[in-house]
């Protein structure tokens, strides 16, 4: 389908407009016209009858002598007789105006009666062939006609120029996206359409950029993560592999192969363990706040000691704080920081004391894991939050994941996680999630 300019609508559009009202106007003035013309031609037969009237007897001897010539004919009738007439005769008409066709001419005809005569009564009929009035109609229809025109001509000019002045703003709007440039500076042009225009495209494309820019940093995101995690796999799945090209190329001893094969299946699980984290991981980065709701704390983190216990039964895990305490947040998020909080205090710090507590502060609330191990040396205290980190002190097996996810759902619940000394000689985990919430904290647990 081809396109046209806007400036070439608006100029169809104006010559359109103009048509039509050329067109309704041209009809009106046209039936106006052939209607005042037979009115003009009535008051003429008028004047023609009266004439007639008045020299009745005068007209009944020189009627029949004078000639037409296809103009005005005139009949003098009493009954059905004719008492003098043109050569162009008309029939016995009733008093009034009509139209009527006489041989081939075509005549508009006034009858009138006339009574105070010495004949007696008589009827005149007056007549005018209707192509007089015809001619001046067609004649005065063409000249409206033309100007019709000539206004149609009129009009597509001018909404051309106009137009042209009109649609300026948007043409600049046009040139400056399609100039290359970068950047977009907003320009006041005096007309609402366009500045509205141009709102919505400075909106439109400041969504575009933010787009842009969390796309950019999603792929810079997704390309260090691959990178790191392809790292943390290959090592122990190099090693894997040597472990069995030894066990297949050598004939071992059953103890060195149970050796061997125990050492495949720790660094399986370990390769298993870090396969769940990335999954994991991969999670938080799509999870949105817009899906959390009001739950309650304490509830989660009884729940995580419980399932702890029987996984760790000689370690002591208490809730110091008792429920209620309600706060908006993601509940499988919390429970998975305390999980890996607690695995992370078990396995990596060796605690055999872990308790956890609650508390409502300012717009938000903080979780704190204190534990009873070895402790996290200070200048590593931030950095173990780190994806694939592993402090001097985490066991051989680790992922280096596991605080990385506690600090994730921190950030996901626009809080934060850092450790400080506890009160238990360990280290304290402290998760602080933001929360408008009023909820009172409950009395500790004795």
């Amino acid at each position: 389908m081809r396109a046209f300019s806007l400036r070439t609508r608006v100029a169809a559009a104006a010559a359109l407009g103009a048509s039509v009202l050329v067109a309704a106007f041209a009809v009106s003035m046209s039936v106006v016209i052939a209607r005042n013309n037979v009115e003009h031609l009535d008051r003429q037969l008028d004047t023609a009858s009266a004439l007639v009237a008045l020299n009745a007897d005068t007209a009944q001897q020189f009627l029949g002598r004078l000639g037409d010539a296809r103009a005005f004919a005139i009949t003098l009738h009493r009954g059905p007789d004719i008492l003098a007439s043109t050569p162009t005769r008309l029939p016995p008409l009733s008093d009034g105006y009509r139209t009527l066709q006489v041989g081939e001419i075509g005549y508009r005809v006034k009858t009138s009666t006339i009574t105070n005569s010495d004949i007696g009564p008589y009827s005149v009929s007056v007549a005018a062939p209707v192509e007089m009035a015809q001619s001046i109609t067609r004649a005065q229809q063409g000249r409206v006609l033309f100007a019709g025109i000539g206004a149609i001509a009129v009009a597509t000019g001018l909404g051309w120029l106009f137009g042209g002045a009109a649609i300026a703003p948007l043409v600049e709007l046009s040139q400056r996206l399609g100039d290359g440039t970068t950047t977009w500076r907003p320009v006041r042009s005096g007309v609402r359409e366009a500045n509205q225009l141009a709102a919505s495209i400075e909106a439109m494309l400041d969504r575009i950029a933010q787009a842009q820019d969390r796309t950019a940093a999603a792929l810079e995101t997704a390309r260090t993560f691959s990178a790191h995690a392809a790292h943390e796999l290959r090592t122990p799945l190099t090693a894997m592999r040597t472990d069995l090209e030894v066990m297949y190329g050598l004939a071992l001893p059953a103890t060195k192969r149970t050796e061997i094969l125990t050492d495949v299946l720790r660094k399986q699980a370990g390769i298993e363990a870090t396969i769940t984290a990335l999954e994991l991981l991969a999670r938080g980065e799509l999870a949105q706040s817009e899906r959390h709701v009001r739950a309650d704390l304490i509830e989660i983190a009884d729940r995580a000691v419980a399932d702890a216990a029987r996984l760790h039964p000689d370690i002591r895990f208490r809730v110091r704080t008792a429920p209620p305490l309600e706060a908006m947040c993601s509940p499988t998020g919390i429970r998975l920081a305390l999980d890996n909080a607690i695995t992370n205090a078990v396995r990596h710090g060796r605690a055999t004391r872990i308790d956890i507590r609650a508390e409502r502060r300012p717009g938000q609330v903080r979780l704190t894991v204190d534990d009873d191990g070895t402790g996290i040396p200070e200048h590593e205290r931030q950095a173990v939050f780190t994806r694939f980190y592993r402090g001097v002190g985490a066991a051989r097996d680790g992922s280096g994941l596991g605080l990385a996810l506690v600090a994730q759902q921190a950030e996901l619940h626009d809080g934060s996680a850092c450790f400080t000394d506890s009160p238990l000689g360990g280290v304290r985990l402290a998760l602080d999630l933001a929360d408008p919430g009023t909820a009172a904290i409950g009395a500790s647990r004795p």
